[in-house]
């Protein structure tokens, strides 16, 4: 798609660099966002995994043999994507115990790790799956955002850029390395490696969502604008991508259509800073008229 950059701005410059700045500073909320989406976290979420009827069956298969692995790793698992976190751990203790070889366990440990906030665990396990099985891009990329997470960009890219280097069609690492420059304020690169995670996989929102604020950061507010309604139709209830698709009607001059999107956004989410200062700009410049 062809964006028309020639669209008058219709916001004075110290406006602009204030609404600039506010955007920026969604960084770090937006680092952590993109991580709710199991198709970046290599473990793909499917609620079903996680119902009391199949971790009854699991527990029935561990009951009938006990010295099974894989049965307490799968379990592991479904207790995960039930949020019984610590149910998820033990299960997965008891599979390296059984089975020290289990790079899967690892990951699967680390991950959970990782969802408690416990990043430096989670990178060890992920180097202990890594150093069974050293082409296992899950771990990689498990590993590349506990670096990123810890703001550890340096062992974070060469990660990714190992998974990029060993198979050029993994959208997660694309996506996640994009999220690095981002945050380094290299923009243009990010959106090369956002849009390399869209032609990869076009069916997950974040990618579209961080192209969107990276373009809002150049100010190309016609770009964004089509970034983030593809955002907003692939997920209809992401906070982060109707306030920032109001920025970008905000900076276009549509200042009704930028009101509606930050209610929206506030209506999802009620913490959503840039959504609340956004809608107060746009309430005070009618008021103003």
């Amino acid at each position: 798609m062809k964006h028309d950059k020639s669209a008058p701005v219709l916001m004075n410059t110290s406006r602009f660099a204030s609404l600039r700045s506010a955007i920026l500073l969604l960084g770090s909320l937006l680092l952590v966002a993109c991580q709710s989406s199991g198709i970046y976290q290599g473990v793909p979420v499917d609620t079903a995994v996680g119902s009391s009827a199949n971790i009854e069956s699991l527990t029935a298969v561990i009951d009938s043999n006990p010295r099974d692995a894989g049965a307490y790793n799968t379990r592991g698992i479904a207790y995960g994507q039930a949020g019984k976190l610590d149910k998820a751990i033990a299960d997965f203790n008891t599979a390296l115990q059984l089975d020290p070889q289990s790079y899967q366990a690892y990951a699967n440990r680390a991950l959970v790790h990782r969802r408690l906030g416990q990043m430096q665990p989670a990178i060890s396990d992920y180097t202990r799956a890594i150093s069974i099985k050293p082409d296992y891009d899950v771990a990689y990329v498990g590993r590349g955002n506990s670096y990123r997470q810890l703001g550890q960009f340096g062992p974070a890219l060469n990660d990714f850029n190992a998974v990029i280097a060993r198979n050029s069609s993994d959208a997660r690492a694309f996506h996640n390395r994009g999220l690095i420059h981002q945050a380094q304020g290299q923009h243009q690169r990010a959106i090369e490696d956002f849009a390399t995670a869209i032609g990869l996989n076009p069916n997950a929102d974040e990618p579209y969502i961080a192209r969107g604020i990276s373009y809002l950061a150049i100010n190309d507010p016609n770009a964004a604008f089509s970034d983030l309604s593809v955002a907003v139709n692939l997920d209809k209830r992401s906070s982060i991508a109707w306030a920032n698709r109001g920025v970008a009607l905000e900076l276009l001059g549509k200042a009704k259509d930028a009101r509606r999107n930050y209610n929206k956004a506030l209506n999802l989410d009620a913490s959503n800073d840039l959504a609340r200062e956004g809608l107060a700009r746009v309430n005070k410049g009618q008021r103003s008229l």
